[in-house]
């Protein structure tokens, strides 16, 4: 009797330990998974039964109106937005509720990403899958189809994908090149967001970036018409839509700066970078202070040639260590190393989790309800273009 009892109160420690995921923001597509299809302009704490069978999740991915879930057991789940197949379930259809990706079963997933409609999927075999639209190419399948279920991308076999990011139109992969990764873009290639140095309409399969060439690429991310990758060095590369009101950029372009940088989050006119030092930078337009506010913000450090966007430190978070960065279409989210998550930008749907749809041009403090003090806790954040979801963990120490 007392090992039962011991067990059961095991059993209850742990279900008191469970992770906590939160979501607030434009919600009428069932993107928050609330079951309701409705914005919130608070935090909202999700009930996710679906999990205790798969795992905790390791990453979410969110995009213009769906979620990505990957769970510590390599499956997938969906939810949101499915009207071009981009939730992977065989069908056109929104689901307000998590839901497994039968399709992905018999595969182990490390990485997934979300565009606006449609979706990407990495293989712990370094295969890649995509579905949603793929009337730009986006998919990768050599034509310009879409799929309601996860199809393999053929031209990548045998290559070793270790990444996928999703932009709008677009997307890019991160391969293990023998002389160093290797970064390839397909669908729209308008803006400049493919990195092949030359302007085309779109492309379905996918094409080398070769600037790459030699470069230990960490990461590599997309927005909107945006592309950016983060070098083992620190350093970042963009390209496509110019950031600030610059012009566009077809090949990936080097931000001339001593900083070192650790992650990027792309929005549509701007971006978020961390550095090692646990600093937040800001590149880009001032549109619904997504960046802050201009006029009380000091010149900082500037790109290498005149008239290029100007690099400056997000004001209000001095003597705060930044753990955590993410950006939407045009709002701005980080996590102190207190755990407290600040968000400014565009709140037109509450995406800021202020309790209003006011927009905000200094970061502003999030309650995700109460927890002690003394209960140490670790947060992810993520956003997709007008919501916001937060991942919270107890801290093992």
């Amino acid at each position: 009797m007392e090992e039962n009892e011991e067990g059961r109160v095991k059993e209850e420690d742990e279900e008191e330990e469970q992770e906590e995921v939160w979501s607030w923001g434009a919600g009428t597509d069932g993107q928050l998974g609330t079951g309701k299809l409705q914005d919130e302009l608070l935090p909202q704490l999700l009930s996710l039964p679906s999990l205790s069978a798969v795992g905790s999740i390791s990453l979410l991915a969110c995009g213009g109106a769906h979620v990505l879930a990957l769970t510590s057991g390599g499956k997938v789940l969906t939810w949101g937005r499915g009207t071009s197949g981009q939730l992977g379930h065989s069908e056109m259809v929104n689901s307000p509720h998590p839901k497994l990706v039968m399709s992905l079963d018999t595969y182990f997933i490390t990485h997934a990403s979300a565009g606006w409609n449609h979706s990407g999927f990495v293989s712990d075999a370094g295969d890649a899958f995509t579905c949603g639209d793929g009337s730009f190419g986006q998919l990768g399948h050599g034509d310009y189809s879409s799929h309601c279920s996860p199809v393999k991308v053929s031209f990548l076999d045998d290559l070793g994908v270790k990444q996928i990011a999703c932009g709008m139109r677009h997307s890019l992969v991160l391969l293990k090149g023998d002389s160093g990764d290797e970064v390839y873009g397909f669908g729209s290639g308008k803006r400049g967001q493919l990195g092949i140095s030359k302007k085309i309409k779109a492309i379905s399969v996918p094409e080398r970036i070769y600037e790459f060439e030699g470069v230990k690429v960490t990461s590599i991310i997309a927005n909107g018409d945006q592309s950016a990758a983060l070098s083992a060095d620190g350093h970042l590369y963009t390209w496509g839509k110019g950031f600030g009101g610059t012009s566009s950029t077809y090949s990936p372009q080097s931000l001339a700066t001593s900083l070192w940088f650790t992650k990027a989050a792309v929005g549509w006119n701007h971006v978020l970078l961390l550095t090692a030092d646990g600093e937040v930078l800001m590149l880009g337009g001032n549109h619904h202070g997504v960046l802050g506010n201009p006029e009380k913000m000091s010149p900082a450090r500037l790109l290498a040639d005149s008239g290029e966007a100007m690099l400056e430190k997000v004001p209000g978070l001095e003597g705060n260590r930044i753990m955590d960065i993410a950006a939407g279409a045009e709002h701005s989210v980080i996590v102190t190393g207190h755990g407290v998550i600040k968000t400014w930008g565009w709140g037109e749907h509450g995406q800021l989790g202020l309790g209003n749809a006011c927009n905000q041009t200094s970061p502003q403090e999030v309650s995700l309800g109460h927890r002690s003090q003394t209960e140490a806790t670790a947060i992810k954040i993520y956003c997709g273009s007008g919501f916001t979801m937060a991942v919270r963990t107890p801290h093992i120490p």
